[in-house]
């Protein structure tokens, strides 16, 4: 049933390669192809008619988002440059009091590496961050400016993705080399070190090694810049497994400039050598250049057992165990084990041992069962980070410490890998991991120095060259700073950089929007939250931190506002009321002990039935659906994947669940590997509806229609392979066949599409480059970027009962957008060319004109006026009273689509008299000398380039004061 002939006809991107093969056979998008998406993109906003759709960013920022960079002015600590993983390049002048941001509409939000050039004022961007997580997205290549940030331009290496160091030349402002670590899920060649001499006018590729193996950190010797040190790193990941390290990584050295290199770590050097190296990091002592550190991820297995407390039990030691063993042990001991391991009620110790007796389970299979992805996350035995130092210049090293760096890197090194030395002593080194730790002596001994007001998860640290207790650090929780090494933090986090996976809504008034966030928890706040720091007077953040972890999808209870569903990474949810604490219950599927463990998805889907709100959906591998509120979970299907992949990521899971508006029980579910299924009756039976679609793409979204029952929509994402082209369908009849509608998108991986439910023909779409929006049901597709950054859109909600559109954002937290305008535009409106959409003036106050105090300006009264014309130029705007008295005239610069514009409510001077004559309520001056409208009914006129006009009547009312 492939119909991949009819398909390619109508997707408007180039397929690199027939979708009809395996997951391994989608290869990934050439730079060719994603340069000229990104013209499409460019286009798309010029053609759109939303360019001036208000965009309100209603937070949070507290919680900040992941950092990657942090460059601070040597001479003037107070200003500094931020890279955020997703949201942009940030600049402050007030020690991190306020910033601006200066990327927001470039080709690539996502941030890896920055360098300034202090003397010359250059900025140097390497786009597309290094650290390889999940949400690592891809850039392209590396931007200059020399204009402090006002403009920017592409100096290549588009290939690149991931962008791991930016080294300058102290002297010479043309020359710079960049650390590439090339694409995150597929192999490429264009990995190493890339030099320019010519300010990146030119590339020379001086450091290649093979197409799985990249650079991901240099250093020099700041007093003979021909002196380099690159570390490559071999890192394989896919969706479902990841390499974090091989043999061909290493440190190598140049004393050339880069034109030649030898590696240093190699057998007899004293640095690990061979399989398991992973990512290392390069700090090469400012003042004494001969000292060199480095940080490295061993992936290597421990080879000794820790010491440890006998008389606890623990997986080592089931691990060697026979059954007669294991029903020997005392049952004080393994119930100690079973709670620490958080088994459930059931499985009390006298419970597993009658079931490993009458070989109902064997010991084998209690460790299966422990075989949690988020316990190994934490709890399989690598021997991680490893400190080395070489006093030689690289010729020979010592690791610095004689024990393990036990909770530094748990098994995710690939996550940090960044060391640092202060200028004014060579023994003092600051380690980046899950806590952020210092030595005073070399690394022989360390200190944790990440207090109370810091986030975990480090990636950046600045260290004051003159003041070693001064330092700015980076990691997922944003900026802190720092006077005293480390005893006393402050945040910096006053930009909206939060990076939400998901979003829901309540019906409260004002409604509350919840979220869950990138190693940052689940938070709700006011949809009427304005991005202000008065809060610090009062003591109240006006968002509210409910759940920690990796905040994933979150449901509420419609009826009482209160009752959430919600949790953290691979499906660790729970049913809380969000005004008590401590009220937390797990809602989690478990099999028993001896079944096959299930599958969850890093963002588990769960999904809240309106039809009743005590039944809630969950996709493991499996459906599972609690018909009381998620205190009992059935599980009603099969494994609903291809199940055809083993590796150490969770994979063959479910992605997305979702109940049609108008049926109970017609219910929609995709997978991480491709499929689609259906069921009629509530998850009791299944029948799969992606036979015509392409294979093996990560299904991000499926989204029945709230206007007719048989139609469906779904969006595939190739971000997972590397592969960025647009993937969008729709269905009328259940999914038994499907259409392509992303004809007029860029290649861009699509997360979310949210139909209007009040305007059927009204589709939006999220994509890791944007927003966009089709008024014929995906026909014609225009950008919705001009007021919101290109920050990557994950997760979409049109509130249920107010006309807003809620967007959230991996990068820059979450925005809302009135919806009034964009559905006035009917087809009658349309094809006009030229209507006012809607005009409002507040109610009439005595007090227009005044000022609060002699300090402040006068208040002004306006209305807002939106129209919408096809036709861009001068405009021409006039007030009339209801006599056609011209009361105001004035002028609008329109461009093509809706325009927003603010009208005073002035009258003019000359027709004072006029007005008087006629008005229920005579103006008066007012302070300000001004004659302002008073109430009463009016007209505005508005009149568009070519003479057309246009009326609309609006009335100023009488307010009680």
């Amino acid at each position: 049933m492939k119909q991949f002939g009819f398909l390619v006809t109508l997707l408007s991107v180039i397929f690199n390669a027939t979708l009809s093969g395996a997951q391994d056979a989608i290869l990934p998008t050439a730079a060719k192809d994603r340069l000229d998406g990104l013209s499409r993109h460019r286009e798309l906003r010029k053609e759109s008619w939303f360019m001036n759709v208000p965009f309100r960013n209603i937070g949070p920022t507290i919680m900040s988002g992941r950092v990657t960079d942090i460059e601070v002015n040597p001479e003037n600590p107070a200003e500094f440059y931020v890279a955020y993983a997703s949201g942009g390049l940030w600049h402050t002048v007030s020690n991190g009091q306020s910033f601006i941001p200066l990327f927001d509409y470039e080709d690539a939000m996502t941030m890896g590496n920055i360098a300034v050039n202090w003397k010359t004022r250059d900025i140097w961007v390497g786009t597309g961050e290094v650290n390889s997580s999940r949400s690592s997205y891809s850039g392209t290549g590396v931007y200059l400016s020399s204009d402090s940030g006002k403009t920017w331009t592409n100096t290549g290496l588009h290939e690149s993705h991931h962008i791991g160091k930016i080294l300058l030349h102290p002297g010479n402002p043309d020359v710079a080399w960049v650390a590439v670590m090339g694409h995150l899920y597929s192999p490429n060649p264009e990995r190493g070190v890339y030099k320019t001499i010519d300010k990146g006018r030119s590339w020379q590729h001086v450091l290649q090694f093979d197409e799985n193996t990249g650079a991901v950190s240099m250093d020099l010797d700041p007093s003979n810049p021909d002196v380099i040190y690159a570390s490559a790193w071999h890192r394989e990941r896919r969706a479902w497994n990841f390499v974090e390290g091989g043999k061909s990584g290493g440190i190598f050295k140049s004393t050339d400039g880069g034109s030649s290199w030898t590696k240093l770590t190699v057998e007899g050097s004293g640095f690990h050598a061979g399989e398991g190296t992973g990512r290392i990091g390069i700090a090469v002592h400012p003042l004494s250049s001969n000292i060199i550190y480095a940080v490295l991820d061993n992936q290597n297995k421990r080879n000794i057992e820790d010491k440890k407390d006998t008389s606890m039990l623990d997986v080592s030691d089931i691990k060697k165990m026979s059954k007669s063993e294991f029903l020997n042990v005392p049952e004080k001991k393994l119930s100690a084990f079973i709670k620490s391991k958080g088994f459930p009620e059931k499985y009390s110790a006298e419970k597993i041992k009658e079931l490993i007796k009458t070989d109902s389970i064997k010991v084998k299979d209690v460790l299966n069962y422990l075989n949690d992805a988020n316990n190994s996350l934490f709890d399989t035995p690598v021997i991680g980070a490893e400190i080395y130092k070489s006093s030689d210049g690289g010729k020979t090293w010592n690791k610095t410490h004689d024990t393990y760096l036990k909770n530094l890197f748990y098994t995710y090194g690939y996550y940090f890998g960044k060391i640092y030395t202060a200028a004014s002593d060579t023994n003092t080194v600051v380690v980046c991991g899950v806590p952020l730790i210092l030595s005073s002596d070399g690394g022989k001994s360390f200190v944790t120095i990440d207090g109370d007001n810091t986030h975990g998860d480090h990636h950046a640290v600045w260290i004051n060259p003159k003041n070693k207790n001064h330092m700015i650090i980076g990691n997922d929780g944003g900026v802190n700073i720092t006077y005293d090494s480390g005893r006393n933090w402050f945040k910096a986090n006053t930009p909206p950089v939060g990076q939400f996976y998901s979003l829901a809504v309540d019906m409260d008034e004002p409604y509350n929007v919840y979220g869950g966030l990138q190693d940052n928890g689940v938070w709700t706040g006011s949809s009427a939250n304005e991005n202000e720091v008065s809060w610090h007077q009062y003591g109240q953040y006006p968002y509210r931190h409910i759940m920690g972890g990796d905040g994933m999808q979150v449901q509420v209870d419609y009826r009482d506002n209160k009752t959430v569903y919600t949790g953290f990474q691979f499906g660790n949810y729970y049913r809380l009321d969000k005004n008590k604490v401590h009220s937390a219950e797990s809602i989690k599927p478990e099999n028993d002990i001896g079944e096959e463990n299930y599958r969850f998805n890093w963002q588990s889907p769960i999904h809240l039935s309106r039809h009743n709100q005590d039944i809630l959906y969950f996709g493991s591998n499996k459906f599972h659906r609690s018909m009381n509120k998620g205190k009992n979970m059935l599980t009603l299907s099969n494994d609903l994947t291809n199940n055809d992949k083993t590796g150490d990521v969770p994979f063959n899971t479910i992605t997305c669940i979702a109940e049609s508006p108008m049926r109970f029980g017609l219910v929609y579910v995709g997978t991480d590997d491709g499929l689609a299924w259906i069921s009629r009756d509530a998850g009791y039976t299944w029948s799969a509806i992606s036979d015509s679609l392409p294979d093996a793409l990560y299904v991000s979204r499926i989204v029945p229609s709230s206007h007719y029952i048989g139609r469906v929509y779904l969006s595939m994402n190739g971000y997972r392979n590397d592969h960025f082209n647009a993937y969008l369908f729709v269905s009328d009849n259940n999914g038994e066949s499907w259409q392509s509608i992303a004809d007029g998108l860029p290649p861009e991986p699509i997360n979310v599409i949210c139909e209007d439910p009040a305007n059927e023909y009204i589709l939006f779409v999220g994509t890791d480059n944007g927003l966009y929006c089709s008024l014929n049901r995906g026909k014609k597709w225009m950008s919705m970027n001009g007021k919101i950054p290109r920050a990557p859109v994950h997760d979409l909600i049109i509130h249920p009962r107010e006309a807003d559109l809620i967007v959230a954002t991996h990068g820059r937290s979450i925005y809302i957008a009135p919806l009034r305008e964009i559905r006035a535009l009917h087809d009658s409106v349309i094809e006009s060319g030229f209507s006012v959409l809607g005009i409002s003036a507040p109610p009439f106050s005595k007090r227009w004109g005044s000022a609060r105090n002699v300090f402040a300006d006068p208040v002004i009264p306006q209305s807002s006026l939106e129209y919408f014309t096809t036709e861009p130029g001068e405009c021409k705007i006039r007030i009339l009273s209801h006599k056609k008295l011209e009361l105001a005239n004035l002028q609008d610069t329109a461009e093509a689509g809706i325009n927003y514009t603010s009208v005073p409510l002035r009258i003019e001077n000359k027709v004072l008299t006029a007005f008087n004559r006629h008005a229920e309520v005579k103006a008066i001056a007012a302070d300000d000398g001004n004659f302002y409208l008073t109430p009463g009914k009016y007209i505005l006129e508005i009149t568009s380039l070519s003479g057309v006009k246009r009326e609309k009547q609006f009335e100023i009312r009488k307010r009680d004061e």
